[in-house]
């Protein structure tokens, strides 16, 4: 019977939070953090981590592990939604504001999309005005601990409005594109916008 109850007050939480316009369409509530991760997960060595940052921007930088710690961080509440239907609210991430990044390469105007570079060559593409809300991070905390290795470690992007897809695990560095640059899951069929509240899941051609 419990879990019944359980079941029945989960859908009827979702049903409110439909009618509030929280929850995307397509989507179901989780209160744990689903691993979704294509490929192996890397090994992080804090003595030969780099991050760097370039393309259009006046003064292209980098860090080692120690200098970006010292970066200004921001503790953001965001809600997240997946593209394999679960939504989680309330999760709470700190790091460093993508907008300070941009500020402190001085982003050109012709940038136009943000390309995430991660381990192992993957990529993901956003628009360069969704990068500049204000709760998009280069998140390196979850919950008040560091990332863990299954959801990113140590550093990954934080873009909560877009399927979490768009929020690119292992990140190793930032390309400021004047052109769009559609990434491993874009090309591979997914949407290449990825909004949830419109279930922009796969393009036209479906996937795969």
């Amino acid at each position: 019977m419990d879990l019944l109850d359980n079941v029945l007050r989960r859908r009827q939480t979702e049903d409110e939070m439909k009618k509030s316009g929280r929850l995307p369409p397509g989507q179901s509530l989780t209160h744990k953090f689903p691993v979704l991760t294509y490929g192996p997960i890397p090994k992080f060595d804090p003595e030969t981590w780099d991050f760097r940052v370039f393309g259009e921007v006046e003064k292209e930088m980098s860090w080692n592990w120690e200098a970006f710690q010292k970066l200004p961080t921001v503790t953001v509440t965001v809600d997240i939604h997946c593209v394999t239907r679960w939504s989680k609210f309330d999760t709470t991430w700190t790091g460093v504001p993508f907008k300070h990044i941009a500020e402190l390469v001085g982003m050109k105007d012709t940038t136009k999309h943000i390309i995430a570079h991660c381990d192992y060559g993957y990529t993901t593409n956003v628009p360069v005005e969704d990068m500049m809300r204000d709760d998009v991070l280069l998140a390196y905390m979850y919950d008040g601990k560091p990332l863990e290795p299954e959801h990113g470690a140590p550093v990954r992007t934080l873009v909560p409005h877009l399927y979490f897809w768009k929020s690119a695990k292992f990140l190793r560095a930032l390309e400021f594109s004047p052109v769009d640059k559609p990434g491993f899951w874009e090309q591979g069929g997914y949407h290449n916008y990825g909004d949830p509240f419109k279930e922009q899941r796969y393009n036209r051609r479906g996937f795969f």
